[in-house]
């Protein structure tokens, strides 16, 4: 038997103890896993200092060394999000709704944990734990496939938190994690109809790619991010700045962070050379249409292809096309963008409307960075993902959308004439 179904079917059978477990126990579970991540630091920083010698070996992005590089001030920040989620509200237990229906009986619509929740993702450990945090809360059993790149971190990550959560009290096996890299696991998961309630990839295009398309469980769709900002005529010229720096340079190697620069052709000539320059300035390379780069305003410029409109970079790089007005700027949106995160900067109350209205994505903003796309950011704790597509949860992922319902009817005799 493969390791992905023997943890799964491990996983199936911790989930149904750990959906009668109550709010105090589940909580009393977070606050030891993040005590623990804080006690365990030097045995998870050495994991992942070999997931960072073996990466940087192989000569891996800047950009993806970032997501991977664990640090006493990330390790710090992971452990307060799982912390966090024992202060907030649990969704199980839930009435979603309830009313007496005309014979007599009472019904309710009630939220339940989805059972075993699997994840496949790659190189950021950090996802472990909020994985790991978000099902325990919502009692949800997970099944954890991290990428090779990261496994060291992973699989260490992992192994603290579930002895933390099973001495705490939960079922053993509510946190699992496959230590083979090998891709014949991963396809494994990805087919345990019956064993896995739901299976959410985290990571590039290619791995969201090949799970949606082979996979015989239900998934929820994370999206890649290929995020817009659009500067309209009526922008602050000092704010679009402001956003379009930190939205691409902040933390270039993420799914919010901004890919592609629109500019209307009205301003653009005057908009768009001192964003530019700030830009090169920080080492990011333009990819542009012949306008942008006939105004000569730096010297990283290369021109732009059909396919970079539709390129996330996850790197020091930004596309850059000047178009005629909102019009343009929402078709081009709506066409190569992914439905994660798009803003416009402006001063036009009409523009920001009609964008936020026609404008298909998970977070569309006015005047602010697409960076705050982000569970932690929106007050949802940690996140498990950000799904870009509208069923059954749209946007950054917290605690409800690790739930389902299920109809509770209290009757007195009723039978159905």
């Amino acid at each position: 038997m493969s390791e992905a179904r023997q943890l799964a079917e491990r996983a199936k059978a911790a989930s149904r103890a750990l959906a009668a477990t109550s709010t105090q126990q589940r909580n009393r579970a977070l606050l030891a896993m993040s005590h623990s991540l804080m006690a365990k630091q030097e045995e998870i920083m050495a994991a992942n200092w070999r997931d960072m010698k073996a990466a940087k070996e192989k000569n891996t992005a800047p950009a993806l060394l970032d997501r991977l590089e664990l640090d006493p001030q990330r390790l710090k920040a992971i452990s307060e999000a799982v912390r966090s989620l024992s202060l907030l509200p649990d969704p199980i237990g839930e009435v979603v709704s309830g009313f007496r229906m005309a014979n007599g009986i009472w019904l309710q619509q009630v939220r339940v944990p989805l059972g075993v929740v699997a994840m496949i993702y790659e190189a950021r450990p950090n996802v472990t734990a909020d994985a790991a945090a978000l099902c325990i809360k919502t009692g949800n059993a997970v099944v954890l496939r991290g990428g090779s790149m990261a496994i060291e971190s992973c699989v260490a990550i992992a192994r603290v938190l579930a002895a933390a959560a099973t001495g705490a009290g939960l079922p053993a096996d509510s946190i699992q994690i496959i230590e083979s890299t090998g891709r014949e696991e991963a396809d494994e998961l990805m087919t345990l109809h019956g064993l896995i309630d739901v299976l959410i990839p985290r990571g590039g295009a290619g791995l969201i790619k090949s799970v949606v398309e082979n996979a015989k469980v239900p998934v929820i769709e994370t999206g890649v991010g290929n995020c817009h900002i659009y500067i309209h005529s009526s922008a602050d010229p000092d704010m679009a700045k402001r956003i379009v720096l930190n939205a691409k340079v902040q933390r270039p190697g993420v799914c919010n962070a901004a890919e592609s620069l629109l500019c209307d052709a009205e301003v653009y000539e005057y908009m768009l050379p001192p964003i530019l320059k700030a830009l090169e300035s920080e080492g990011v390379e333009i990819i542009a249409d012949e306008p942008t780069r006939s105004l000569g305003a730096v010297t990283r410029i290369r021109s732009a292809t059909e396919e970079d409109w539709a390129t996330e970079y996850l790197d020091m790089k930004i596309s850059c096309k000047v178009v005629a007005g909102l019009d343009e700027a929402i078709s081009h949106i709506n066409t190569y963008g992914t439905a994660h995160s798009e803003a416009i900067v402006t001063e036009d109350y009409n523009a920001a409307k009609r964008f936020l209205n026609e404008i298909d994505a998970a977070a569309v903003y006015v005047n602010a960075s697409t960076r705050f796309t982000d569970g932690g950011e929106f007050g949802l704790g940690a996140e498990i993902g950000i799904s870009t597509q509208k069923l059954h949860a749209r946007g950054p992922m917290g605690l409800t959308a690790l739930t389902s319902t299920k109809f509770m009817a209290m009757g007195s005799g009723q039978i159905r004439e």
